[in-house]
């Protein structure tokens, strides 16, 4: 008996659009060791992936952070666990492929975000515009990036600063010297400083050192306290003469309503909610609840980095200065100008990969 015809043209049509990945992994090395509240480190671990959907590649990255328990290792052991079923699903759209995704790594929302990048990349490439286009949006609007500076003795934080002329700077504190470095800094630029504590507070803290930073015109503060110290958010809400932004107490959706009332912003990682999908999400809810929205960063390369660009026109404040922070990266497609941020006109993230996967 002939095969019906008719249903081995649809195996192989589906078979034609399914997915396929590759993936490699990376060893970053920071200009300089990068240290915050939480330890020091000289390099950046992170996961590049590639999806092929029908002959178009597109890219994303997830950079490994100790603290969030997921390494490198443990977003390749879930890919090969996994592999066959990111690459059966029938790709029509972004938001489709982040739920099923969401679904078959609930607890790995940094492989869920590579992922996730990496279709919107093969989306934009489908309907041949940038991202930020494709969201009826314009990079002539979108925020400078800030440049960070991380915790280290006060005269090697003036001389990075000197090193690198910036608009705004973000100040990486939680040491018992937090008010002397921010009153050398100040005394070395009269750039907008921002000041990001990584939960290196305790409430009686921040109360003493929030006036000083007021007084030394600190634009916000990112994350004083433990991400689940809820109360002593609620004092500081109250008390606070400078805007604080929710970090380590923001992570996924569900966290942007629980940060009503206790913080005025959000810092919206894609690596930490799963990409771009939740992002986009996020940022609209944010504005609905009337806290303000930055876009942050965890040292991506390029490739991540490019994604937090091109979302870039819609928040209000931007930390996307990944790739200048990294003596080595993976791809080209972004360049930054005394703190704007342009993502390549290509469709897409509009990204090119240095190195080959």
């Amino acid at each position: 008996m002939l095969p019906d015809l008719r249903i081995c043209g649809m195996i192989a049509y589906f078979r034609f659009m399914a997915i396929s990945i590759q993936y490699s992994r990376h060893h970053l090395k920071f200009r300089y060791p990068f240290t915050i509240s939480k330890g020091t480190k000289t390099h950046q671990p992170s996961l590049l992936v590639e999806l092929n959907f029908n002959g178009i590649k597109g890219y994303g990255e997830a950079p490994a952070i100790a603290y969030y328990n997921i390494p490198v290792e443990k977003m390749i052991e879930d890919i090969e666990a996994k592999k066959t079923f990111i690459e059966k699903f029938s790709f029509t759209h972004p938001d489709r492929y982040w739920h099923y995704l969401h679904h078959l790594f609930p607890q790995n929302s940094f492989l869920v975000a590579a992922l996730d990048i990496a279709a919107w990349d093969i989306f934009g490439k489908l309907k041949k515009q940038p991202l930020y286009q494709l969201w009826n949006t314009q990079m002539a609007t979108a925020p400078v990036t800030d440049y960070t500076i991380g915790i280290d003795t006060i005269d090697v934080m003036i001389a990075k600063m000197k090193e690198k002329p910036w608009p705004v700077y973000k100040i990486k504190l939680g040491t018992k010297e937090d008010i002397p470095t921010m009153e050398a800094l100040r005394k070395n630029s009269d750039a907008v400083i921002r000041v990001d504590a990584n939960a290196g507070w305790k409430v009686e803290e921040a109360l003493e050192i929030l006036p000083v930073l007021q007084a030394l015109k600190v634009e916000l503060v990112e994350q004083p306290l433990a991400k689940d110290d809820w109360e002593g958010m609620r004092i500081l809400y109250e008390k606070s003469p400078l805007p604080l932004f929710a970090d380590e107490s923001c992570v996924s959706e569900t966290d942007v309503k629980k940060c009503h009332g206790f913080f005025h912003g959000i810092n919206i990682k894609l690596t930490k909610c799963s990409g771009i999908t939740p992002a986009l999400r996020m940022i609209h809810e944010a504005k609905q609840l009337g806290l303000k929205t930055m876009l942050g960063c965890m040292n991506e390369s390029t490739v991540g980095s490019a994604a937090i660009a091109h979302l870039a026109p819609q928040v209000n404040y931007l930390d996307a200065d990944g790739p200048l922070l990294l003596e080595e990266d993976i791809a080209t497609g972004l360049q930054y100008d005394f703190g704007k941020i342009t993502p390549s006109s290509s469709p897409g993230l509009g990204v090119e990969l240095i190195t080959q996967l």
